[in-house]
C-alpha cells in the first residue's frame, strides 16, 4: 500500500526547497505530489519506496509520515489535481458511451436491461477511478 508523507516547502526570494523523492533504476522519480493544504504538502510514495536520507536541511524537521483520517483524506482528495483528473476521466469514459439524454432516458425506463447495462458500465468506470485513487493511497 502506498504511504503518504507530508512536509513544508521552504521558499524564499532566491530558492525553493522541496522533498527529494526516491528514484528507480532508470532515475525516474517515484512519488506523486498530491496537494498542498494550509502550507503542508502531501506526497504519495509507492509501496516499498523510501525517501532518500539527503533531504534539504530547510525541510528536514517538517517531514512526517501521515496516518490519514477520513477528514484529512477528504481534504487531500478535494485539493488534489490528480484526483480531479481521475474524476474527470471517469466522467469522460461514461460520457463517451452515454450522452446526458441517454442517461435521463435510462432513469425513466429503469428497471430495464438497458439501465442495468448502463449501471454496470458506470460502476466499472467508477471502480477504475477508485483503483487509481488507491494507487495514490487515497482509497
Amino acid at each position: 500500500m502506498p504511504s503518504i508523507v507530508s512536509y513544508r516547502k521552504f521558499i524564499d526570494s532566491l530558492v525553493t526547497r522541496e522533498l527529494r523523492l526516491p528514484e528507480d533504476a532508470q532515475r525516474q522519480r517515484l512519488g506523486t505530489e498530491l496537494a498542498t493544504i494550509e502550507g503542508v504538502t502531501y506526497v504519495s510514495l509507492p509501496d516499498g519506496a523510501t525517501l532518500p536520507e539527503d533531504q534539504p536541511q530547510e525541510i528536514v524537521g517538517s517531514i512526517a509520515t501521515v496516518t490519514l483520517t477520513d477528514a484529512m483524506r477528504s481534504a487531500i482528495k478535494a485539493a488534489s489535481p490528480h484526483v480531479r483528473l481521475v474524476n474527470q476521466r471517469v466522467r469522460e469514459a461514461i460520457a463517451d458511451r452515454y450522452s446526458m439524454a441517454d442517461e435521463i432516458k435510462l432513469l425513466r425506463t429503469a428497471p430495464s436491461a438497458e439501465a442495468l447495462a448502463y449501471n454496470a458500465y458506470a460502476e466499472d468506470c467508477r471502480d477504475w477511478g477508485r483503483a487509481e485513487k488507491a494507487k495514490l493511497g487515497l482509497a
